[in-house]
Formats: structure tokens, C-alpha cells, sequence
């Protein structure tokens, strides 16, 4: 029996998944500085400074802020701040807020981020097999409210329910992102529910241990997916293969 006969909910990963970073971080970075006037800050210093300030704010101020109650234009000026600050590039006031101002609109809109060409056709193919369709992602209010809207990854033709970290306040790899998950789809069974992503310790062990089918997109051919397969993981290359699985009479994840 295929797997999707036995499924009411689909639940699917964004970054990685189902879109992914155009270039650079600082592309960006480069823009906003020349906007004021100033030459690009070197990318490499900018990429270490971004990792290390982003590793300190996501400890600090976990799921974008959401406990301390924090604004989240504030936890990205603040993360922002220190990856220029660690990269050695110490703005003014003013000058800090014209770069900033440019980057964090920059993110907040379509510009960043391109949508695999297999992502619309394959979400909008499981709505129509009648099956409910979320969104599982450790992102703030932006990629529901603009960010997805803007690439054309639709409320109500794409996907029927959002789970995004930065307005649940928990996040992935917490299993309870995908009980609140399975609660929103209409509290449906575990077993009745499929959850797709990329990455193996915050999309896959997670989804499975509250019960849920599950397997991997590796579309970029990380090395760890062979380490993935071993642990027993369905592991598979975009989503056109996800659905020619789920079709299949010997599908099992």
C-alpha cells in the first residue's frame, strides 16, 4: 500500500526544502554599505562575525526573542550590530541605522531567497490529493506574513497552516514544534502525518520521535546524507522523487 493512502498532513521544512539563500550574506551586507556610501565590508570577516553573533542571540534570545518579548526588529539590530562589531567594522549611530535599516529590509522581502522550481507544483499536488499541508520552520513572523507570500508560497493554495518558531516560542529540534503541529492540523495521529526536510537532527529524529513518518531533500548533496541512510533514514534528491515515493506500492518512511 503506498504511504500517501495511509496520510491526512504533510508537513514540509522551508530553508533547504523548499527555498533556498540567493548569494551571499554579504551581497547584502556589501549593498547596505555602499548605500551610505561606504565600501563593502570584506565577506569572509562578515560570514564569521554574522555565525558567531547569530549563535550568541539564538542563546541568549531563543526563537527570535519570543520570551523576552523582545521586538524583532531589535533582536536583528542587535544580532547585525555585533556581526559587524566581531567582523571589526564599528558604525556610528547613525550610519549603523541607514546599513541596517537596508539589510533588514532587504531580508524581509523576496530578494534573498529563490524557491526550487519543484516546491509550488509538489505542495499544490497534496493539497489536491486532499491532504492537509504545514509549515514547520525556525523563522520569525516575516515568512508568513511577507516573506512566503512574496515568492508566491501561498496560504490557502500552497499550504493550510504555519508552525514558525518566532511566534510559538519553541523551535526546532524540540519535538513539541511538531505536537503543535499535528494539534493544528486538526489533531490527527502522528502516524497520519509526514514531515519533509533537510536536516536529519531538527527535521527528521524530532518529527519520528513523536511518532510521525519522515524523510530528508538532500538537494545539495551533503556528505552526512550517506550517515543519514545508515541511521535509516528515506533520503532523497528534491521533491518530484518525494512524490513519485509517496506514490509508490513499497513506500515506508
Amino acid at each position: 500500500m503506498a504511504l500517501l493512502s495511509r496520510l491526512r498532513c504533510i508537513t514540509v521544512d522551508v530553508t533547504g526544502t523548499l527555498l533556498a539563500y540567493k548569494g551571499e550574506l554579504g551581497d547584502y551586507y556589501c549593498m547596505a554599505a555602499k548605500s551610505v556610501g561606504l565600501p563593502c565590508p570584506d565577506y569572509k570577516r562578515v560570514h564569521e562575525g554574522f555565525k558567531l553573533a547569530y549563535k550568541e542571540m539564538a542563546k541568549n534570545y531563543p526563537c527570535f526573542g519570543f520570551a523576552a518579548k523582545m521586538p524583532n526588529i531589535v533582536w536583528w539590530k542587535t544580532c547585525v550590530r555585533d556581526s559587524f562589531v566581531r567582523a571589526g567594522y564599528d558604525y556610528d549611530e547613525d550610519t549603523f541605522e541607514k546599513i541596517f535599516r537596508r539589510i533588514y529590509a532587504s531580508f524581509g522581502s523576496s530578494a534573498p531567497y529563490t524557491v526550487f522550481p519543484d516546491s509550488q507544483p509538489f505542495l499544490r499536488w497534496a493539497r489536491e490529493k486532499g491532504l492537509i499541508v504545514g509549515i514547520i520552520s525556525n523563522a520569525e513572523y516575516r515568512y508568513q506574513d511577507v516573506i512566503l507570500p512574496a515568492l508566491g508560497v501561498n496560504q490557502g493554495t500552497e499550504w493550510d497552516f504555519g508552525v514558525f518558531s518566532g511566534l510559538e516560542g519553541v523551535e526546532k529540534p524540540d519535538p513539541r514544534i511538531y505536537e503543535i503541529a499535528l494539534e493544528r492540523a486538526g489533531n490527527i495521529a502522528p502516524e497520519e502525518a509526514l514531515h519533509i526536510g533537510d536536516s536529519f537532527r531538527k527535521d527528521y529524529v524530532p518529527a519520528k520521535s513523536v511518532g510521525m513518518h519522515a524523510l530528508l531533500v538532500d538537494r545539495f548533496k551533503t556528505p552526512d546524507a550517506k550517515e543519514w541512510r545508515k541511521s535509516g533514514a528515506i533520503v532523497l534528491p528534491d521533491l518530484v522523487a518525494v512524490k513519485e515515493f509517496l506514490t509508490s506500492e513499497i513506500s515506508a518512511c
